[in-house]
């Protein structure tokens, strides 16, 4: 391959509003919420406020199968929640549950810029290393992981490269509108749509989603493109799983790259490469 498709695509102004990596791993049935508070201290200068939030339910791809497992691992004590540990600025959070660790980067402010992924795995990286240390440190068991995630989330307001629905075959050329007069149905005022994608050696599944709507930072009326890679490799070192990151990662970019339109990544998303 050469140099030139061994790169990925480069956007110097990506749409990119929330980006979550994340293990799932079998329940630690020792964690208790009191834990959760001590865990709180290990984070608590950067991460000064803390929320909480129902507990996320379990999901495993299974190579083979057209849809994921998804349940919820019963254990003989009372639920926890699942907690956010919050940047005072909001842009960052982690969230802990029993099954669960997850490190957001999200958008705030307009002028909020993504830090680009070198620095999201690294924030991942350092945090669960801090988690992994505190279970040892109380004795509460070590991470079993069974699932990978990462989510990037993209925001493509009304006005950058799309006027109306009509127009989305700009923004995604694949779900093109047919604009013809014959038509008895008029323009749709709704879109949501869902597709997957298997990756290579049964690594997992690329899903995207598109719909319209808004977020609570930016209410102007968007489509909002979601691409998350979920599953994990026969071989579950932690050297294998870091890997693993580093391929849901290509696959989210060159994904982004072959479902977006090249006139709004050059135009307006300023693609270099």
């Amino acid at each position: 391959m050469s140099d030139a498709k061994k790169r990925l695509p480069h956007y110097e102004s990506p749409p990119v509003v929330e980006v979550v990596c994340g293990i799932q791993f079998e329940s630690l049935k020792e964690l208790l919420a009191p834990h959760l508070g001590l865990l709180w201290e290990r984070y608590k200068l950067e991460y000064p406020s803390c929320e909480e939030a129902a507990p996320l339910a379990k999901v495993i791809e299974r190579v083979g199968d057209a849809s994921p497992e998804i349940g919820i691992d019963l254990v003989d004590r009372p639920p926890l929640p699942r907690v956010f540990f919050v940047r005072a600025d909001g842009t960052r959070l982690i969230q802990v549950q029993r099954d669960r660790f997850l490190h957001n980067w999200k958008r705030v402010k307009k002028e909020d810029e993504y830090p680009r992924y070198g620095m999201v795995i690294s924030l991942f990286r350092q945090h669960l290393q801090t988690f992994e240390k505190f279970l040892r440190d109380k004795g509460l068991g070590s991470l079993k992981a069974n699932q990978y995630e990462m989510s990037y989330v993209n925001q493509i307001p009304m006005g950058e490269g799309w006027s109306s629905l009509s127009d989305i075959g700009s923004v995604f050329p694949d779900f093109a509108w047919r604009k013809d007069q014959r038509y008895f149905l008029p323009a749709f005022e709704a879109s949501h749509w869902r597709t997957a994608f298997p990756l290579q050696d049964g690594l997992g599944r690329l899903h995207v989603s598109m719909r319209q709507g808004a977020t609570k930072e930016d209410p102007r009326l968007s489509l909002l493109f979601e691409l998350t890679v979920r599953g994990m490799g026969t071989d579950t070192s932690r050297a294998a799983m870091w890997d693993w990151f580093g391929t849901a990662r290509e696959w989210i970019v060159r994904g982004f790259t072959d479902l977006t339109g090249e006139s709004i990544q050059k135009n307006v998303w300023k693609r270099r490469r």
